[in-house]
């Protein structure tokens, strides 16, 4: 797999101990969502400005099967639908008893009709209500209209819950393979990656675009090296995992999940790094950063992206 464009040059002269020896890349997680709200095409749009290598749509669908990028398969935590009083009857209580929107009661028009809110505490709200929410083909955009033959800005969406939505008679999956087939993305140097905590939708996206595909891992799920070893005997056609950073640093971590994936020949990455969440044990963001970097994790989920790409360089920096 050849999809580093973006990364720095020089970067790649060192030995990263990634799985191509290349950088470990940078991926904007819902954008640069630690300083705007997530999932906004400003968001995005700075993210590539700071250096992300990769952009990160996570995608649901409106009723009409158009791929809006969002989190949550309700509207509640990230839009500011519970002030929109011509929705309010379609509302409902969720498993919690929270009040929520979910996202396949509404049409495409609809959700363009939405503004984005920041849904975490002590970050800024300074761009609440402001934001609209993008298609995914607006996200695919975004990308096209940032590359060019220098650097080639990827695009890594999560498939959300698509055993959820295909029981309410919507199939993210097929939506997502059309979309990508018509914009003319397949093959392993493809600047689109594929992930989904669902072994399923992976596999028909593998068949389909042959494009490359990550099987994200729920903590309680993932074991010892026996297990990965049975996954990927299992699974040989996926590209790696992603899983989370404390599987492999801080007070429980161990890299020999990362060792031996990476002798099966699949990549790993880790989730989420943010700046103001630091792992117990780290001093700072940029001590846990450049723990990952040691450990030759094969790219890393930030939701500063402009810190990850920092520390980054600097690795360079100390290493001339």
């Amino acid at each position: 797999m050849t999809y580093c464009d973006s990364c720095a040059s020089g970067t790649a002269e060192m030995d990263w101990r990634t799985l191509d020896r290349r950088p470990t890349r940078v991926i904007a997680h819902r954008g640069a969502s630690g300083l705007r709200p997530e999932h906004t095409r400003t968001g995005y749009e700075l993210a590539i400005a700071q250096g992300a290598d990769l952009i990160e749509p996570d995608l649901v669908p409106s009723r009409d099967g158009t791929l809006f990028a969002r989190h949550d398969a309700g509207l509640a935590r990230s839009t500011d639908i519970a002030r929109r009083t011509g929705f309010a009857t379609r509302g409902m209580r969720d498993r919690s008893g929270q009040r929520d929107w979910p996202v396949e009661r509404f049409l495409g028009a609809e959700l363009d009709s939405l503004r984005a809110v920041q849904p975490f505490g002590g970050r800024s709200r300074a761009f609440n209500s402001r934001l609209a929410l993008p298609r995914f083909t607006d996200v695919l955009d975004i990308a096209a209209a940032h590359s060019n033959a220098a650097r080639r800005v990827g695009i890594y969406p999560e498939l959300k819950h698509p055993a959820h939505f295909a029981a309410r008679g919507i199939d993210v999956t097929a939506i997502c393979i059309e979309l990508l087939r018509v914009r003319g993305h397949h093959g392993k140097a493809d600047p689109v990656w594929l992930q989904c905590f669902e072994i399923e939708p992976l596999q028909r996206v593998h068949a389909a675009l042959a494009l490359p595909v990550f099987f994200l891992v729920e903590p309680a799920d993932i074991g010892d090296v026996g297990w990965l070893r049975a996954l990927h005997a299992r699974h040989p056609w996926l590209d790696g995992i992603a899983v989370p950073k404390s599987v492999l640093i801080g007070v429980q971590g161990s890299p020999k999940l990362l060792a031996a994936a990476h002798d099966l020949g699949w990549q790993v990455h880790v989730w989420t790094v943010r700046d103001d969440q630091v792992m117990p044990g780290f001093a700072s963001v940029q001590q846990e950063l450049s723990a990952l970097y040691a450990l030759g994790v094969d790219a890393l989920f930030a939701d500063f992206p402009e810190t990850a790409v920092a520390a980054r360089a600097a690795i360079v920096a100390d290493a001339t």
